[in-house]
C-alpha cells in the first residue's frame, strides 16, 4: 500500500520514484517521533526534503542528510537546551 502511494505521489509531484528511500524516511520519522516528540516526525521529513532540494539531489547526498538528521533525533534530549 505505501509503495503504491509513494509511486502515485511521486508521479503527481514530478519526483523520480527511485529518489525516494521509503525505509530510510520511515526510520527517520520513527526516530524523530520517539526521541523528540510525535509531531517531529512529519516536520523532520519535510525539513529533510527542503535540505535535499538545496543539494545536488544525489542518492548519496540525501542518504548523508538522512543519517545526519537521524543521529540528531536519536541523540535528542527532551530536556530544554542547557537543562540536560
Amino acid at each position: 500500500m505505501i509503495d503504491d502511494w509513494v509511486t502515485e505521489l511521486c508521479t503527481a509531484l514530478d519526483v523520480p520514484r527511485d529518489a525516494v528511500d521509503v525505509a530510510a524516511l520511515l526510520d527517520l520519522a520513527r526516530d524523530a517521533a520517539h526521541h523528540v516528540e510525535r509531531p517531529a516526525a512529519p516536520i523532520t521529513t519535510y525539513i529533510l526534503g527542503l535540505a535535499a532540494g538545496r543539494t545536488d539531489g544525489s542518492a548519496a547526498t540525501v542518504a548523508e542528510l538522512t543519517a545526519r538528521a537521524a543521529r540528531l533525533a536519536r541523540g535528542w534530549s527532551t530536556d530544554p537546551p542547557g537543562q540536560a
